[in-house]
């Protein structure tokens, strides 16, 4: 199958990439710049030069592939509001051009959050909160699956990580204990937040891809739920920091995510499509140390 991903040289997309390629599918990996077309290179695809913001180029390829996997995003937090805009016009530009194909379109989305319990795939997607647009932007993509389109969407918990790659938001506890001093969590640090590692995440997006059905929504998830307490102290142990509570505020617009009690199920996911995580947890990974420095 040729297949259409963006975001292919991120440190998601790079895994997926290689995945397909591992599973006898060619990759065209939309990079925005010369580095991003080199890391395309290295995963295994053929890299095509543009933006989430070049709709001509989305077109194009879009048109010219037998399915798309959409991961790009521009992860800029200090004006998320124009980042889920210019993602849900990429993700309709995309769809337009796949309408009536019965070609896979399969999209990142994340997981949900359910009071008193670990949210399940049949939960509804979150429009509410900092990142609430981009779970409108899902269901608009998922609504395809009536107009001949085969559409799924691949919830990611908010740490997807890899040992000296990427930790996800708990990359971000990271780079704050480095920088302050101190290895900080919010609230009482009971708040469990559920992980995936990449490289079990790529396999999932691979599946849906090849038989993943119409409208579906699946939960990348294969720890349900570590406290954010125990993340912290594992990178505290780890730089050598202490361990300590701070306001919400000290993580900016995310403070508030951080403080949410956020734990997940992938129960229906690996029954129906067999998927099943091999590889290390989010705490294995922290608890191994050798961050990466950038």
């Amino acid at each position: 199958m040729r297949v259409f991903v963006t975001g292919a040289s991120g440190g998601i997309g790079s895994a997926v990439v290689e995945e397909l390629v591992a599973h006898g599918h060619e990759v065209v990996g939309l990079a925005r710049s010369e580095s991003s077309e080199q890391k395309v290179v290295e995963a295994g695809g053929t890299p095509l030069r543009g933006g989430l913001d070049d709709l001509e180029v989305l077109t194009a390829a879009a048109s010219d592939a037998d399915g798309v996997i959409h991961l790009a995003f521009s992860n800029d937090f200090s004006d998320l509001e124009r980042s889920i805009a210019e993602e849900g016009l990429a993700m309709d530009t995309i769809g337009a051009a796949l309408v009536g194909t019965g070609k896979p379109f399969v999209i990142v989305s994340g997981t949900t959050t359910v009071d008193g319990r670990p949210s399940t795939e049949q939960d509804p997607t979150m429009v509410a909160g900092p990142v609430g647009g981009r779970g409108v932007n899902s269901q608009r993509v998922l609504a395809l699956a009536s107009q001949g389109v085969r559409t799924s969407a691949v919830r990611l918990p908010r740490s997807v990580h890899e040992r000296y790659v990427a930790y996800g938001f708990a990359g971000i506890l990271i780079a704050e204990a480095r920088r302050s001093g101190v290895s900080a969590y919010v609230g009482d640090g009971n708040q469990r937040w559920p992980a995936v590692h990449r490289r079990d995440a790529a396999a999932l997006f691979r599946i849906m891809l090849e038989r993943g059905e119409p409208g579906t929504v699946v939960n990348a998830v294969a720890d349900e739920g570590d406290t954010m307490l125990s993340l912290s102290t594992a990178i505290g142990e780890q730089l050598g920091v202490p361990v300590q509570e701070v306001p919400a505020e000290t993580f900016g617009p995310l403070g508030m995510v951080f403080g949410i009690d956020q734990p997940a199920t992938s129960a229906w996911t690996r029954e129906t499509y067999g998927w099943e995580p091999t590889h290390p947890g989010l705490l294995a990974d922290l608890e191994a140390g050798d961050y990466p420095t950038t």
